[in-house]
């Protein structure tokens, strides 16, 4: 029997980092080299985003310009308008994402303006990737519970995912940026979405806030969803949710997935020293149970 791939999308290097004060630009490049050699097929490397909001992020091009690229590895950015794409384009960026929310109330805190007002703001980005050839991927955040709002509608969610899915976006990755979602919760959304988006093109970014994130995965892929976002180390938080704490670990999804007979092409020992090595550099423990158990036996 064949296992079934999963594409396992690595956001640490920016999602995961945009919460670290103390963390340098060689530091994000040795992190993005590392997950490379580990096999990571996709990697958020950076952001360009306004400075003002989000200072730890305004090294980005740096950090695309220092990285050891490898052929067949997508290194993406996330682009919030016109401006951050054509600084994402000349960084060589391979994909960009744009992010909106389920969450009216999220929407206006995260990026100031009303969920279809950031839809519009979004326009011309996917034109302009469209003329570029780049392809755009699409955020959807609070698709199981906003700081804000509270609950949010399964059909909200699929309502803001068909928009980016009919504006352009290849893929729309949903995502429980606080971290409140269960597996039935979960489950009722991503049917909710896949109503108006294809399975195939629907990813689950889910935050490990509740220590539900992994049982959340679980739950969702005999639904046929193959697409998973994580950060090495469980890194991030979100700077307009407070309390939420970082994305599942890469390192305990990578493991969950092997004994459940999927494949990600990720060797396991380099992602949780890439982890490890990042760690190191923030001065701070990984978050990753995985990752943790194994270098507990290789210390004793």
């Amino acid at each position: 029997m064949t296992a079934t791939p999963i594409k396992l999308v690595e956001v640490g290097p920016r999602d995961g980092l945009q919460n670290e004060q103390a963390v340098t630009t060689a530091d994000k490049i040795q992190l993005v080299n590392d997950l490379t050699a580990a096999g990571v097929s996709y990697i958020e490397t950076g952001s360009f985003v306004s400075p003002k909001w989000v200072p730890q992020m305004a090294d980005s091009a740096d950090v695309f310009a220092g990285i050891q690229r490898k052929s067949g590895v997508t290194y993406a950015a996330l682009t919030p308008n016109l401006k951050g794409f054509e600084a994402a384009l000349a960084a060589s960026a391979d994909e960009v994402a744009i992010f909106g929310a389920a969450s009216e109330g999220f929407s206006q805190k995260n990026i100031n303006c009303s969920i279809a007002e950031s839809l519009e703001r979004f326009a011309p980005v996917v034109e302009a990737a469209r003329a570029a050839d780049i392809r755009v991927r699409g955020y959807v955040s609070c698709v199981l519970g906003c700081p804000y709002d509270g609950e949010i509608a399964p059909e909200q969610v699929a309502w803001v995912a068909e928009k980016l899915h009919q504006m352009g976006c290849y893929e729309v990755s949903l995502g429980d940026t606080i971290g409140v979602g269960t597996p039935v919760k979960a489950q009722q959304m991503l049917a909710a979405v896949a109503a108006k988006v294809p399975m195939e093109q629907l990813a689950l970014h889910f935050h490990n806030t509740y220590g539900q994130a992994l049982a959340n995965i679980a739950s969702c892929l005999p639904m046929g969803v193959r697409t998973i976002d994580s950060a090495v180390a469980g890194l991030g938080g979100c700077p307009y949710a407070r309390g939420a704490s970082g994305n599942v670990a890469s390192e305990d999804v990578v493991y969950m997935l092997q004994g459940m007979d999927y494949t990600t092409g990720i060797d396991l020992a380099a992602l949780i020293r890439a982890g490890q090595r990042i760690c190191s550099a923030l001065g701070q423990q990984p978050r990753s149970n995985v990752a943790i158990a194994e270098l507990a036996k290789q210390a004793s």
